[in-house]
């Protein structure tokens, strides 16, 4: 999955992209962010996108794995050809997975920075779509893409020992602090008024997801009341990494 090299002239470029967001522009035209392999986040223009006879109209879907052939422009690149890899056909027929998916491409798009490559990132996004694409309940999914973009990003949190004393964790009652970025003990986390209680349960899964090859944890499935708890831990260390909640994350938050 990398950038294919310049063919036509140096002004073009083909990549394999996805495409996480996309707003009108103009009359007919879309403005597209695009995730890539070898350039990262892209802004990029589809022009007359909207027209019903456009060619290109049905190869840049929100959620599309795509190669696009692109123009270099003196503002925005513009799009001038599009081949579809993944349409995620199930995903897009199913409320709830596009919800999921949703905030997927939502907490990329807020936690990185345009043409910032990281081709791990990449991979992780069309895995994460894929396993939303084929199974019945994406909740693991998410929580595993969590664990992992966090982690490519640096931000990943300490879930094996406390991190405040750094003594190392016990399947009890535990706590977990957004601020200090891990899990804290009984003790330390009584201390912290701002904690969010970790059962040992949840803090095994979220080690076991953390740890795992991205692609084996789709089997895991969870009671309500243990999704619930992993939801509001992951939700209030994002939502201190972005100083602001996501509308996506509330959307499927609701579900629990």
């Amino acid at each position: 999955m990398q950038e294919l090299p310049h063919q036509e002239n140096e002004r073009l470029y083909r990549t394999e992209a996805v495409i996480i967001r996309r707003a009108n522009m103009g009359e007919a035209d879309r403005l597209l962010t695009v995730f890539t392999p070898a350039r990262g986040k892209l802004r990029v223009v589809a022009k007359g996108v909207r027209r019903t006879n456009s060619r290109l109209g049905g190869h840049v879907g929100l959620f599309t794995q795509s190669r696009l052939l692109i123009a270099a422009g003196r503002n925005l690149d513009l799009v001038t050809q599009s081949e579809i890899i993944n349409p995620y056909p199930q995903l897009l027929s199913d409320i709830n997975r596009i919800n999921h998916a949703t905030y997927v491409v939502d907490l990329l798009n807020h936690l990185t920075e345009e043409e910032d490559p990281n081709l791990e990132i990449y991979r992780l996004l069309v895995d994460t779509l894929s396993a939303i694409n084929n199974d019945q309940d994406p909740d693991t999914t998410i929580r595993a893409y969590e664990l992992h973009l966090l982690a490519h990003l640096g931000y990943r949190p300490q879930l094996t020992s406390c991190v405040r004393c750094n003594n190392s964790l016990q399947p009890v009652r535990n706590y977990f602090s957004p601020e200090m970025g891990g899990a804290l003990c009984p003790t330390c986390g009584g201390q912290e008024k701002r904690s969010l209680v970790l059962s040992a349960e949840a803090l095994k899964i979220l080690r076991y997801l953390q740890r795992s090859e991205f692609t084996s944890v789709q089997r895991i499935r969870l009671k309500t009341e243990l999704r619930r708890e992993m939801a509001i831990v992951m939700q209030g260390y994002t939502r201190y990494l972005l100083e602001r909640d996501l509308k996506s994350a509330e959307m499927i938050h609701t579900l629990y």
